[in-house]
């Protein structure tokens, strides 16, 4: 008979076993509330490999007493989700609910999203997605508005080491494990539980016995996870280093991490992305050609594919690094954002209204306006609570 790979023997039942995202699990936050009052509602689970997204969906279907289905979106299709959806529709008969996990639900296209809608809206199903990327960019607008998008942390070196910990008990191994053998270990994961105790169980066979030292686990897993985990950094810090790089127009940092990132396996576009965002964010105004470099170079890494994308990412990241940066309308954005917010209401000025009928026109809109570049009217153009704010 085969054996349950540690990873899975190991894997939590409770919420109180979960260790990590306390964000998400402490006293009232969600998901305590979720299993609490015993009310599954749909969510989008965002986050790294092995910190937990799959666990979670199990535990909160098993607390709430609903039907756990699990499907993959890299191998299921649109027939898959309608027999889901049939079953569920059983299950409903019987008022019993069916919560419908969807691993990397960013591989589904905007088609295969669109079939859960009706029937997340109707409540036949509560869907549960997993997702590594950024769910605005990979999950169509509906069926986020829909769902609760929660993110899950990179686990840290220390929860690591205390999932190994519990690993290492379960296995009976914890005095032939050493300090320094956990502590690679922990190091290897790269914030991830199932390849820590992977790893761990490779080495547990490798050693036959004998003390399980940073060589037994060397060979066991033969080499480090490169990029993000050299020093234990996890995807998140490596991705900021590299966005403030560019804002320091660090060109060396800038090229050392987006290496790192590269030789980890990141996604070629969430990097594109990032790049994006930097150039209205960081440059704006000191260089308005950065926006459609740092556009083309997006296109041009979907298009072309790995492993050209690094010539393209490299020229472009040097480029958005060396330019000039401004955050004029960065900054002007925040303080215009504020103001709407203090003042939704504010009438818009009676000369600024449009007056296609006689009567607006006898009401005083549009007085006095011209229709000519430059054109200030005599009572400026914002509402009379803020006439006297600069924003930019």
């Amino acid at each position: 008979m085969q054996r349950v790979p540690l990873a899975e023997r190991m894997r939590p039942k409770t919420l109180d076993e979960v260790i990590g995202q306390t964000h998400l699990l402490g006293d009232g936050e969600i998901l305590r509330q979720i299993v609490k009052n015993k009310e599954p509602v749909s969510l989008i689970l965002w986050g790294p490999p092995g910190s937990g997204k799959t666990t979670l969906a199990r535990i909160i279907a098993s607390e709430v007493n609903a039907e756990f289905v699990e499907i993959s979106a890299v191998t299921s299709g649109k027939k898959d989700v309608e027999k889901i959806v049939e079953h569920a529709r059983q299950n409903w008969n019987l008022n019993l609910r069916t919560i419908l996990f969807v691993d990397e639900i960013h591989r589904f296209n905007k088609a295969q999203q669109d079939a859960f809608l009706p029937h997340v809206e109707s409540g036949l199903i509560t869907l549960i997605g997993a997702t590594t990327e950024n769910p605005s960019f990979e999950v169509i607008t509906p069926l986020l508005s829909r769902s609760r998008v929660l993110v899950l942390e990179p686990l840290t070196k220390d929860e690591i080491i205390n999932i190994l910990r519990r690993g290492m008990k379960a296995e009976k191994i914890t005095s032939k494990v050493t300090k320094e053998g956990l502590d690679y270990l922990a190091e290897l994961s790269g914030g991830d539980a199932r390849v820590a105790l992977n790893n761990l169980e490779l080495a547990i066979s490798v050693a036959r016995g004998a003390k399980i030292t940073p060589e037994i686990v060397k060979t066991a897993a033969q080499k480090r996870v490169p990029g993000y985990d050299k020093k234990g950094e996890m995807h998140y810090n490596v991705i900021s280093a590299f966005i403030k790089s560019m804002r320091g127009s660090n060109v060396d940092a800038t090229l050392y991490y987006l290496a790192r990132m590269l030789d980890a396996g990141e996604d070629p576009k969430f990097v594109a992305r990032r790049m994006v965002i930097f150039a209205s964010e960081d440059i704006g105004l000191a260089g308005n050609g950065a926006l459609g470099l740092a556009l083309n170079a997006f296109q041009a890494v979907e298009r072309v594919g790995m492993p050209e994308s690094q010539y393209i990412l490299f020229h472009v990241a040097t480029a958005l690094a060396k330019s000039e940066k401004s955050r004029r309308t960065t900054d002007a954005m925040g303080r215009a954002q504020a103001l709407a917010k203090q003042y939704p209401d504010a009438p818009v000025p009676l000369h600024l209204r449009n007056a296609p009928t006689k009567l607006m026109k006898d009401l005083g809109y549009n007085k006095g306006y011209k229709w000519q570049a430059g054109f200030e009217p005599d009572k400026g153009f914002l509402p009379d609570e803020i006439k006297d704010q600069q924003i930019f």
